[in-house]
């Protein structure tokens, strides 16, 4: 979706890469605005993401109508070319690369962020031994609410690291990041890709159909443990994968712990400041505290009673709050509200906690969003009908929410749900066409059809 150049930051004299977006044809606007979103979504993506294994974001901007990305300039060695050099690594790098990457995807998945192309090009291991992980450009989850954006039913990626539900349906979700784990770690292990074909449709058609060999039928020296792993992350049903980025690498660093030299990628030696803070932060946890002391304790703060924030100014936060969702600063206006509803009750806290919903749901936490929405609809009811028109939004948002995050069947029976309820209490039919619409679009990206009964 774009080029990378090498560049110089004269302000704060230091090299850095600069990623231009592609240069698209003048008459193809919608392709043209499509790229667009997607490089100012990774560019906040990426941002967001506060991780060693991220390449830090400086800068973004626009310079004669190209859109442009700074961030901080990796030096180190693609795993593709890796690969093609070395063939198979030992199992402890194989590992650790691997473990490293789930640390990434660990905290990308709890803000709701979904790679959707991991793949040895994507992933840089460093001289210190730390992999960085790139291209956030099409971090996503798959939805039929914004066509434009991401089409239904597209699947996007590479085909052989992709998911067997992301190859034929399209549907992305942090299990199918998991799968392309899997591939990565048997490739490093095997030494080839298993799945690979001499074409793309091939490809894919093997993701869904081809049953995984064990890594020990080519690496007898592979513990069991960890191909038990590797065929665990390649199940063709994601419910069977593993459950969290967490649990792989906490699996994985078992594997880890003695790395041997990789000369030519990896310098020696342990005096490297990232590996120096690691040997000491690497011991946080480790030792049971002293019963005669409680650091916890004295480190608490205690806030007393907070005073009830008046109304005026709960609208002043509310304004600010709108203003800056505006300007698309959706985090602040998150942490607005957020400390606002501490200090409100009654009505007052049922429109913060809706305005806050909405803020989190445009900054992309649709984790934090989807459980907003839901527990409003129970407490709105308690106030109003549940044909109110506040309280079917939120049942939709909740549902807007699962599809942005992949759960594509969960979206649809809620919308279902909805549907029917909606019809009950004659909504309009301009209103009810759309929904349907919208359960069409989405039905069709999974190929699959829940509804019991369509009014």
């Amino acid at each position: 979706m774009g080029e990378v150049m090498f560049g110089y930051d004269t302000k704060l004299d230091r090299p850095v890469a600069v990623k231009f977006i592609q240069r698209v044809c003048a008459d193809d606007e919608q392709r043209r605005r499509e790229l667009v979103q997607r490089f100012v979504r990774e560019s906040r993506i990426t941002a967001r993401l506060e991780h060693p294994g991220v390449p830090v974001v400086y800068d973004c901007g626009t310079v004669d109508g190209d859109h442009y990305l700074v961030m901080q300039l990796i030096d180190g060695s693609p795993l593709s070319a890796i690969l093609a050099e070395v063939r198979s690594l030992p199992i402890a790098w194989a590992a650790a690369i691997a473990a490293q990457v789930c640390s990434v995807l660990a905290v990308a998945h709890a803000h709701s962020l979904v790679h959707r192309d991991l793949k040895p090009a994507n992933l840089m291991l460093c001289p210190d031994g730390t992999v960085k992980v790139l291209d956030f450009g099409i971090a996503a989850a798959h939805t039929a609410y914004e066509p434009t954006l991401t089409h239904v039913g597209t699947a996007m990626g590479t085909p052989q690291y992709m998911a067997p539900e992301q190859a034929e349906k399209g549907v992305t979700s942090p299990q199918g990041d998991l799968y392309a784990v899997g591939v990565l770690l048997d490739e490093m292990l095997a030494g080839h890709n298993q799945f690979g074909a001499t074409t793309a449709l091939a490809t894919m058609r093997n993701q869904m159909q081809l049953i995984p060999r064990p890594v020990r039928a080519v690496r007898s020296d592979a513990p069991p443990e960890l191909e038990h792993l590797v065929l665990q992350l390649l199940a063709k049903d994601p419910a069977e994968r593993p459950g969290s980025a967490f649990d792989v690498y906490q699996r994985l660093a078992a594997h880890c712990r003695r790395l041997p030299p990789l000369a030519g990628y990896v310098e020696p030696g342990a005096d490297h400041p990232l590996r120096m803070y690691a040997a000491v932060v690497g011991n946080v946890g480790t030792a049971r505290q002293s019963s005669g002391s409680s650091v916890h304790a004295s480190m608490t703060r205690h806030s007393g009673m907070r005073r009830t924030a008046f109304p005026e100014e709960v609208d002043g936060v509310r304004e600010r709050a709108r203003r800056l969702k505006s300007e698309g600063r959706y985090v602040q206006a998150t942490q607005l509200l957020a400390r606002i509803m501490e200090r409100v009750s009654g009505a007052d806290s049922l429109h913060v906690r809706v305005e806050l919903a909405d803020a989190r749901f445009l900054s992309g936490d649709y984790l934090s969003a989807a459980d907003d929405f839901a527990r409003l609809v129970p407490d709105l009811t308690r106030w109003m009908t549940p044909a109110d028109p506040r309280v079917l939004r939120c049942r939709y948002m909740e549902a807007k929410c699962h599809a942005q995050l992949g759960d594509s069947v969960h979206a649809l029976e809620l919308l279902c749900s909805l549907l029917e309820d909606e019809h009950r209490y004659g909504m309009d039919e301009t209103h009810l066409q759309e929904l349907r619409r919208q359960i069409s679009q989405l039905e069709l990206g999974v190929n699959m059809s829940l509804r019991p009964y369509v009014p």
